[in-house]
């Protein structure tokens, strides 16, 4: 397998940097009124259904733990699942990068001489772009997911993980239905309001055409478990079930992540993601299957195990536990930066605090730099994870990378040479009192109301979006030798 992915396939190309994409996407007073609504409303539910379990915290940590051990042992794991799907009579292919991945499916696709196919939302074919790549040879992709469906038609990209569409109010999305359904196959009514109601029923008389006449259809995959070769997919509308069930091939595109090692772990996960995505008790609809069956099903199904950018990720000790993701998109709802910037201002398919740490690794730090620096390490991402990611720790980590890359290890930084400085001046008392004398002076010269506006060269750059406190008048030092001469 491939160690790294390429920047194309994980990273939108043309996209701002996260600080001049976010400046933009905080000024927009309708996103932000949309995402505090959609992510407030996520976040109550997702608090009362996991109130309602006494292991709740058990399951957490249970959920982590076979991830990290997972991950430990994943090249085992992956061969034998690779013998489980042969043995139950699919197909596997194994793709190094989003290239290989695209070329992969779109042979499979050819190769059944169709040129459309349906899809259950994924990710994975996200992040390569496979959309795109089956639009060059000339193959239509329809997503069936209403907020996938609402992305497509309205030619714009996905912004959270599991509501991709939630920039979009039910205005909006009433006109992109209008406007656009008919170039992609069933119009919607003329008399269509805004009404949720009316937009899904729109939206299922729109696809029910495109269900019944695909013989292909791409996936995802939530799970897969190594010792049966049974693939799981997660959803709740049923647009799942039916390009599952009805096409005649199945190709199902997975991060090699995604793993389990046996049947009996998806019980632990099972419960997790549900309760951490929708905030329901267990989806409404979830799919499983080992290979095809006569008679029931596709005739021929197809497993690409995509690396793109994983196997240089599983090198890093820190890096490595944003592998253990379960795109349940927890993270995103509790996060402050990403409720006032929402998706897109991340430049990936992943948003949100998991977005900030998976990304650069597996784009490369290089493509990415300021993904680690989208965050205020609040916490609250670590807090609400259902399997334990340290995003913060990994956030940090991230970060070094990202200076260490800038200067090309030739250059020493402004912070660095902040912290040399620092370092001497702590490395003696004598050194530390005259630090601190010289601390006073300027804090007296720069100093209003308590507080340093602004700082002087390099430096402005921090006090240009914080206050500092000004340094005390009198040091500890100083007040104890005053004091104890009183006291005489």
């Amino acid at each position: 397998m491939s160690g790294a992915g390429t920047s194309s396939s994980v990273v939108w190309l043309g996209s701002p940097s996260f600080p001049e994409a976010a400046r933009e996407a905080v000024a927009d007073t309708r996103l932000r009124a949309n995402l505090r609504k959609a992510t407030g409303t996520i976040r109550t539910k997702r608090l009362a259904v996991a109130g309602e379990l006494d292991d709740w915290e058990e399951l957490r940590t249970a959920g982590a733990a076979i991830k990290r051990a997972t991950l430990r042992h994943l090249d085992h794991h992956l061969l034998k699942l690779e013998q489980s799907v042969t043995a139950a009579g699919g197909t596997v292919h194994w793709a190094a990068d989003a290239a290989e991945a695209n070329r992969i499916v779109t042979e499979l696709v050819q190769a059944t001489g169709e040129a459309e196919v349906v899809k259950v939302k994924s990710m994975a074919t996200q992040e390569i772009g496979l959309n795109e790549a089956l639009a060059q040879a000339g193959i239509t992709a329809y997503e069936t997911d209403l907020a996938e469906l609402i992305v497509q038609l309205g030619d714009d990209r996905p912004s959270h993980i599991l509501v991709p569409a939630i920039h979009r109010s039910r205005a909006e999305i009433r006109q992109i239905f209008h406007d656009r359904m008919a170039e992609w196959g069933r119009p919607a009514p003329e008399e269509l309001t805004d009404e949720p109601r009316d937009l899904a029923e729109a939206a299922r008389r729109h696809l029910r055409e495109k269900f019944l006449r695909a013989k292909v259809a791409v996936s995802g995959a939530n799970f897969a478990v190594a010792d049966t070769g049974t693939v799981a997919v997660v959803e709740s509308e049923g647009n799942g079930r039916m390009c599952l069930t009805l096409p005649e091939t199945l190709i199902t595109v997975m991060g090699i992540e995604k793993v389990l090692p046996s049947f009996a772990d998806l019980e632990v996960f099972l419960q997790l993601l549900p309760r951490s995505s929708t905030g329901e008790r267990m989806n409404p609809y979830t799919s499983m299957w080992t290979g095809p069956v006569d008679g029931d099903g596709p005739r021929d199904f197809h497993l690409v195990l995509l690396d793109n950018g994983r196997t240089a990720t599983l090198r890093d000790t820190v890096g490595r536990q944003a592998l253990g993701c379960i795109r349940c998109s927890a993270c995103l709802n509790v996060c402050p930066v990403y409720e006032r910037t929402g998706g897109h201002a991340y430049g990936s398919p992943y948003p949100g605090p998991i977005g900030a740490v998976l990304t650069p690794q597996l784009a490369g730090i290089e493509h990415a730099p300021s993904l680690p620096f989208a965050s205020t390490l609040c916490g609250a991402c670590y807090d609400a994870c259902p399997v334990k990611i340290d995003i913060p720790e990994v956030l940090v980590h991230l970060r070094a990378q990202a200076v260490d890359t800038k200067r090309g290890g030739l250059v020493p930084t402004p912070e660095a040479l902040v912290m040399k400085a620092a370092a001497v001046a702590l490395s003696t008392p004598r050194r530390l009192t005259w630090a601190q004398r010289a601390g006073e002076l300027g804090g007296r010269l720069l100093a209003r109301r308590g507080v340093l506006r602004r700082l002087p060269g390099p430096l402005r750059r921090w006090s240009d979006t914080r206050d500092t406190p000004a340094p005390p008048r009198e040091t500890f030092r100083a007040w104890w030798r005053r004091t104890r001469r009183e006291d005489e």
